[in-house]
């Protein structure tokens, strides 16, 4: 053994022992931690129990359970069990905590109880970071990806869903009574063992049969036509994939282009992203402290409305238009082959004729007005190529200026949807990995907030420190 490197001996005594901090180095992350918290004001945030009881038994103070938390998540480490046994074998966490070990309920309710609260401390780091100079140019990327939730998609219900298993536990029923009487021709012991067994499976779809029928009265009244049953706040939605979908919440996020910091965060009981856009953008500039801004976002977002919204609150958005039209598709002209004319209020045709407004009609509150021109679609030798009805009709939005500019925007640059991609899917892409095959830890999407508000502390606490350093972090936390 004299030729490898030797460990101390664990039955040696020492004369002095070892400093807890000794252990702890200088660089550290933990510290930044330590420092973060203990330079927040608590109470202001709103935690409970910043001023101690005056009776009863002493509590934990808040700012021990809050860095616990971040150090959990930081490291990987979100269940409060797994938090629990690291207090109590995790060096790093004995010198954060002063080796207190919190059992896990406290540290699971310090959690559900102070979800605003501990938002408002993830957005305290987001304040910092703006303090810091850390956002660059006034520019975001916006996106949203889908998070699994505690419920299961067999404990998640629509009509379809609901019509489809009543069909399926019929059929069992139906199938378990023709062996019953199968069985009823039979004679001996097996065959009495067999029939109560099948008597009791009739029984138990029998009373699921009922709990479903029950089931039909709370989807009809639902909003949205869904009934979760272990956490009523997760929705079925769609996901990338083709045929396949989860249970769970969409996660929305601004990342800044600088840095790839992530500026503003939401959670949506919705899968669709079309109505989120004005709202996240707004998040964004209020956290960057800006003025104006350019907002980056893919298709799913692309909604006429959401654009004026952006328009009116100085964003400028960038994002490519989704082509809901089957012309193209049948090989025939699109609406993009029209060119509208301001100046005389007409579209042109691909083959030259003008296309006058004829009508202006309101449609799910939006005013539209509608262009055409029948004789010259009879006339037209292209017309095959254009519309198989008496004439062609083309519809425009009286706010379609903004998606004439947009769209002029778009073309002029390029790379824009390309950037988007490199700085909003990368921190949805590591936030998934810390978590790992599995989902949200807690139910309600409330509560789902506070945990997701954690997982971004931590990647941009990460991303921090790996650009300035530990020990200016923490000097330009006490400053």
């Amino acid at each position: 053994m004299s030729r490898f490197v030797q460990g101390s001996d664990r039955h040696q005594p020492t004369l002095l022992p070892d400093c807890l901090d000794d252990y702890v180095a200088h660089e550290n992350p933990v510290r930044v931690v330590d420092v973060f918290v203990d330079e927040l004001d608590l109470g202001a945030l709103g935690f409970e129990g910043v001023t101690p009881a005056v009776t009863g038994r002493p509590a934990y103070h808040p700012a021990t359970l809050l860095k616990l938390y971040i150090y959990g998540y930081l490291n990987k480490v979100q269940s409060s069990r797994r938090l629990e046994r690291e207090t109590q074998r995790n060096v790093e966490l004995m010198w954060l905590t002063g080796r207190l070990a919190p059992d896990h309920k406290t540290i699971a309710d310090f959690r559900k109880d102070n979800g605003p609260a501990i938002q408002g401390a993830c957005a305290q780091f987001v304040v910092l970071c703006r303090e810091l100079g850390l956002f660059g140019s006034a520019l975001v990327a916006i996106d949203g990806s889908k998070f699994k939730a505690v419920n299961s998609r067999d404990k998640n219900f629509t009509a379809y869903k609901l019509k489809k298993r009543l069909e399926q536990v019929a059929e069992h029923i139906a199938g378990y009574l023709r062996d019953l009487d199968t069985a009823d021709r039979q004679e001996g012991e097996a065959v009495e063992v067999r029939s109560g067994r099948l008597t009791e499976k009739v029984e138990r779809l029998r009373e699921q049969m009922r709990t479903l029928q029950a089931m039909e009265a709370q989807i009809a009244t639902a909003p949205d036509g869904q009934v979760s049953l272990t956490d009523p706040d997760a929705r079925s939605m769609a996901t990338s994939g083709r045929g396949s979908g989860i249970v769970g919440y969409n996660v929305q996020s601004a990342v800044e282009a600088k840095h790839h910091l992530i500026v503003a965060h939401d959670v949506v009981m919705t899968g669709s992203d079309r109505e989120q856009l004005a709202t996240m953008a707004a998040k964004a500039k209020d956290a960057m402290g800006l003025e104006k801004l350019d907002a980056l976002a893919d298709r799913g977002y692309f909604s006429g409305e959401e654009i004026r919204s952006c328009e009116a609150l100085g964003v400028t958005p960038y994002l490519p238009k989704p082509l809901t039209s089957g012309a193209k598709a049948e090989g025939r002209f699109g609406k993009q082959d029209f060119v509208y004319l301001p100046e005389q209020d007409v579209y042109r045709c691909p083959s030259g004729a003008l296309l006058r407004r004829h009508m202006t009609t309101v449609e799910r509150g939006m005013t539209l007005h509608r262009y055409w021109d029948r004789a010259s679609c009879q006339a037209c030798v292209l017309k095959a190529q254009c519309t198989p009805s008496v004439e062609r009709r083309v519809t425009r939005w009286e706010h379609e200026a903004l998606i004439d500019a947009l769209q002029r925007r778009v073309d002029l640059t390029p790379g824009a949807m390309r950037l988007r991609r490199r700085l909003v899917e990368h921190p949805f892409g590591t936030i998934k990995a810390w978590m790992g095959a599995t989902h949200f830890l807690t139910r309600r999407r409330s509560n789902v907030k506070t945990e997701i508000g954690l997982h971004i502390l931590a990647y941009n606490l990460k991303r921090v420190i790996t650009i300035i350093g530990t020990r200016p972090l923490m000097e330009a936390i006490r400053a």
